[in-house]
């Protein structure tokens, strides 16, 4: 693993949106996995203007949607996939096969998990996945107790996502559980980036790097990932 500070978000946002324009430039078809938030926002920002100038090209490149809560979709404002479509995906006019997201208003949630294994399988692992870290330290739904083997599958979510969750609707909405890509995603990428910002993220993030390596504290599995980047800006380093 290696760890970077940045000055501020908008330096930690420009250089996460340079590391996505420096992979499609090694390869145009590359498979990433992109994760909702507030953390990834203003990097998705970036990006999008380096596409619109004409410096990465996003013809050929499939995203992948990182997680998303059980019942919802693109079309439900606050929802993963909602924010990822409207900050990344619709900017960069994507054609619909360029976007893989996770299909939780269905019956069979299990199917779901196993086309978005098979499609990670298909590619030899994701080519990028950005993540962040939630203040209990889980990556992505990857709950505290999951298995750094996981594969994507159902997560029924801590009381703790469960209350920060709610900040991304205007309303108090039912959260219970959630479909993610699992922690052996994160770990057999050939490049994983988890971008922590913030004052309030700075004990979790002395956790994740200082604490021990236990699933207990997913985000702690960075430090042992030879292709894991973590990437943080000045406030989310103060406590390091």
């Amino acid at each position: 693993m290696t760890f970077r500070t940045f000055p501020d978000y908008l330096s930690l946002s420009r250089q996460t949106a340079c590391c996505m324009a420096d992979l499609l430039k090694r390869k145009p078809a590359a498979l990433i996995c992109v994760a909702s938030g507030d953390t990834p926002l203003g990097a998705y920002s970036e990006f999008v203007k380096l596409a619109q100038a004409g410096e990465a090209d996003t013809s050929q490149v499939t995203f992948v949607g990182l997680d998303e809560w059980m019942g919802m979709g693109p079309e439900d404002e606050g929802s993963c996939s909602w924010y990822l479509q409207r900050g990344l995906f619709d900017p960069l006019k994507l054609r619909p096969e360029q976007v893989q997201l996770f299909s939780t208003q269905t019956d069979d949630p299990q199917a779901e998990c196993d086309r978005i294994n098979r499609l990670v399988s298909c590619n030899g692992g994701f080519d990028l996945i950005i993540v962040g870290v939630g203040l209990n330290g889980h990556i992505a739904m990857n709950e505290p107790g999951t298995s750094f083997k996981s594969e994507a599958h159902v997560s029924d979510l801590h009381e703790t996502t469960i209350a920060v969750g709610q900040k991304y609707f205007n309303r108090p909405t039912p959260l219970e559980k959630g479909l993610t890509v699992g922690l052996r995603h994160v770990a057999e990428a050939r490049e994983a980036l988890l971008l922590v910002s913030g004052a309030k993220k700075a004990a979790v993030l002395k956790t994740a790097l200082k604490g021990p390596v236990t699933e207990e504290f997913p985000a702690s599995l960075f430090q042992i990932l030879p292709n894991g980047k973590v990437w943080a800006d000045a406030e989310a380093a103060g406590g390091l």
